[in-house]
């Protein structure tokens, strides 16, 4: 039977054509869609460490680390800031909570790599000498701690939130803070103790 002979409309050589035909279509857009990404994102960083550089508690600091170490890890084990707690490690109990450029993060969440010459506040730079921060205070004078893991996030999402609204009501202080898990159950010693620096802050405490 002739090569060219059509069954149904349609010769080998025509079906083979329209595949080979789709083949490269397909290769074409994805070397396509490759060539976009590349554009979109630029060079990838690694597989070797790299250098980056934190304005951590207001102090310069270099550090070499590999692309996979996340934001929390660095700060942990070459700054030995251990105040940021490495619990569930997946983003979702808060106790790792920090300030990055005036907005708090997911310290366990964030590569290192992506805050390079960012503004990085950790619980150990909130007192100022001796004296703890009022929302530390008022922790510790309503109670509002256990265990502790859970604490410097609380803390850390407090004072944010206590920076850019003064005078939050009790339902904004819940909402603030709902990003921070306490298996001990201390939240009502939390937001009373979030409440009252509130209320010292504009005293001048």
């Amino acid at each position: 039977m002739s090569e060219e002979k059509k069954h149904d409309g349609l010769s080998r050589r025509s079906f083979l054509k329209g595949v080979g035909g789709g083949v490269v279509g397909t290769a074409v857009l994805t070397s396509s869609r490759r060539t976009s990404a590349a554009e979109q994102y630029g060079d990838v960083v690694g597989p070797d460490a790299v250098e980056i550089t934190l304005n951590v508690n207001g102090q310069k600091r270099t550090l070499t680390v590999d692309p996979r170490v996340t934001l929390l890890d660095a700060l942990r084990d070459q700054l030995s800031l251990t105040g940021s707690k490495r619990v569930c490690n997946k983003g979702q109990c808060g106790a790792c909570t920090l300030i990055c450029n005036g907005r708090t993060v997911l310290a366990c969440s964030m590569l290192a790599i992506d805050a390079d010459g960012a503004d990085v506040e950790t619980i150990e730079g909130l007192k100022t000498g001796d004296q703890l921060h009022p929302v530390q205070e008022e922790f510790i004078k309503n109670d509002a701690l256990q265990c502790g893991f859970c604490t410097p996030g609380f803390i850390m999402s407090s004072v944010a939130l206590l920076r850019k609204n003064p005078s939050p009501s009790m339902e904004e202080i819940k909402y603030a803070v709902s990003g921070n898990l306490c298996r001990c159950g201390t939240y009502p010693h939390v937001f009373k103790a979030v409440h009252d620096a509130a209320q010292a802050m504009k005293k001048g405490g």
